[in-house]
C-alpha cells in the first residue's frame, strides 16, 4: 500500500454522512484535490438514530454525482403525527426511506472513496492551528480541516467553542407493529416536554423505534430504563421484542448559529445542527458537509485555502440562517400544549399545513403564510374530541 502523503489539501475528521458528504462536495468541484476521511472506527458500523432519510438528502447527494443509494429499499409515504389522542395522519408530498445508519454510512463512505477520497482508521486527540497548515495529532497535516465528528466533536472542543442546547435519545429496533406498517409514526409527549416517541417502519419486517427528549439543566438526564418506559408509554408495544438499544445525544440548532471563518470547519452535528423539533440531522449533515467541500475547492483554486472557512461562513448562512430562526422559534412555540394541538388539527384539515410543516421538521422549511394561518385558526376554533382528527388513508 501507499505511503499517505505528508500533507492533505484537506483532512475531514468523521467518515458519517456529514463527512463523506464532505469530501464529496469537495472532489466533485476539484478531482484533484487530496483528501483524507479518518473515522476511529471501520465500517460498515452502527450509529444511533432515527435513521429516516428525507428525499432532499437524495437531492443534495445527487449534484455531487451520487445515486441509487436507497435503490433497494421501500419508501415511507405516509406520516402520522399524535399527541395524547388526537392524530393526524397524511400522505407526504415526497416519500421518505429508513435506512439503517450501518448500511447508509458505508454507501457515502465507498462512494467518498470511489470518488478520490483516502480513508484513513484514526481517532483524532489534539489540533494544533499554524499559519500554514493545520496539525492533527501532531502527525497529520492540512491546508483545511473540516470537524465532522459528531454531537462531542474533539474538533469543536479544540476549537474552544461550547455546547448548545441538548437533546437526548435511545434507539432500538422492534418487529413493526400491525397498525404501524408502511408508516413514520411521531407521538409526543404529555408529560416531558419537549419529547416525542417514534417508529418508522424499515419494510424489512423491523421498525427503528425510540424516544427522545430535550435536556434541561439543573436536571439530571433519564436513566436507559426511563426511557424505555416513556417510549413504551407513547407508542404500546413498541418495546418488545426491541433490540440493539442505543442511546445517544443531539446537539440541537438555535437562532444563533455561527459556523468558524478559518482553517477549521465544522458540519453536521459537529456544528450543533440538529432540527430541535424533529431531531432530523442527516439532511443539516448532507448540506453543511457539501457547502464545506465546495468552499475548501474553491479557496484551494485561489490559492488561499485559508479563506475556506469564510466561504463556508458565506454560504451557509445564506442557506440556512432563516430556517434555522424559524425552526427555533417553532420550537418554542412547540413547547405549549395548545399550540400542538393545534398543529394536529390544522395539518389534517389542510394538506398544505400538514406539506409545511414537514418540510420545517425535515430540510430548509420555514413557517410560511399558509402554517401560520392554518395554526392561528385551529387555535381559535372549538377543540374536537379526540381521536376524531384523520385524514382518510
Amino acid at each position: 500500500m501507499a505511503s499517505a502523503p505528508a500533507h492533505w489539501d484537506l483532512v475531514v475528521v468523521g467518515a458519517g454522512p456529514a463527512g463523506a458528504a464532505t469530501a464529496l462536495g469537495a472532489l466533485r468541484a476539484d478531482p484533484g484535490l487530496r483528501v483524507a476521511l479518518l473515522d476511529r472506527a471501520d465500517f460498515p458500523r452502527d450509529k444511533a438514530c432515527g435513521d429516516g432519510v428525507a428525499p432532499h438528502v437524495l437531492d443534495l447527494l445527487a449534484e455531487v454525482g451520487v445515486t441509487g443509494v436507497v435503490d433497494d429499499r421501500i419508501p415511507v409515504g405516509r406520516l402520522r403525527l399524535g399527541r395524547d389522542g388526537l392524530v393526524a395522519e397524511r400522505r407526504m408530498a415526497r416519500p421518505a426511506w429508513v435506512v439503517p445508519r450501518r448500511v447508509l454510512d458505508a454507501r457515502l463512505v465507498d462512494a467518498a472513496v470511489a470518488a478520490g477520497a483516502r480513508f484513513l482508521r484514526h481517532r483524532v486527540r489534539d489540533l494544533r492551528q499554524y499559519t500554514d497548515a493545520v496539525v492533527l495529532d501532531g502527525e497529520i497535516s492540512a491546508a483545511v480541516v473540516v470537524g465532522a465528528d459528531g454531537a462531542h466533536s474533539a474538533v469543536r472542543r479544540a476549537l474552544g467553542r461550547p455546547r448548545g442546547p441538548m437533546a437526548l435519545a435511545l434507539r432500538g429496533y422492534a418487529p413493526v407493529a400491525p397498525g404501524r406498517r408502511g408508516t413514520q409514526v411521531i407521538e409526543f409527549g404529555t408529560r416531558h416536554q419537549p419529547s416525542y416517541a417514534w417508529s418508522f417502519d424499515r419494510g424489512d419486517g423491523l421498525a427503528n423505534v425510540g424516544y427522545g427528549e430535550v435536556l434541561h439543566r439543573g436536571r439530571p438526564a433519564p436513566t436507559r430504563g426511563r426511557l424505555l418506559e416513556r417510549l413504551d408509554a407513547l407508542l404500546p408495544g413498541a418495546t418488545g421484542a426491541g433490540r440493539h438499544w442505543v442511546g445517544h445525544h443531539l446537539p440541537l440548532s438555535t437562532a444563533r448559529w455561527r459556523p468558524p471563518a478559518d482553517r477549521v470547519l465544522l458540519v453536521g452535528d459537529a456544528a450543533g445542527l440538529v432540527n430541535p423539533l424533529t431531531g432530523e440531522g442527516i439532511y443539516y449533515a448532507v448540506a453543511t458537509g457539501i457547502a464545506a467541500g465546495r468552499a475548501v475547492a474553491a479557496a484551494r483554486r485561489e490559492g488561499r485555502p485559508e479563506q475556506a472557512g469564510e466561504r463556508y461562513a458565506r454560504a451557509t448562512r445564506r442557506m440556512l440562517l432563516p430556517h434555522l430562526r424559524h425552526t427555533a422559534l417553532a420550537a418554542r412555540l412547540a413547547r405549549s400544549r395548545p399550540v400542538v394541538e393545534a398543529g394536529l388539527r390544522a395539518s389534517a384539515a389542510d394538506q398544505r399545513v400538514f406539506d409545511g410543516l414537514v418540510e420545517l421538521g425535515l430540510a430548509r422549511g420555514r413557517l410560511t403564510p399558509t402554517v401560520v394561518f392554518g395554526l392561528g385558526r385551529a387555535l381559535v376554533a372549538p377543540a374536537r374530541p379526540a381521536g376524531r382528527i384523520r385524514e382518510p388513508a
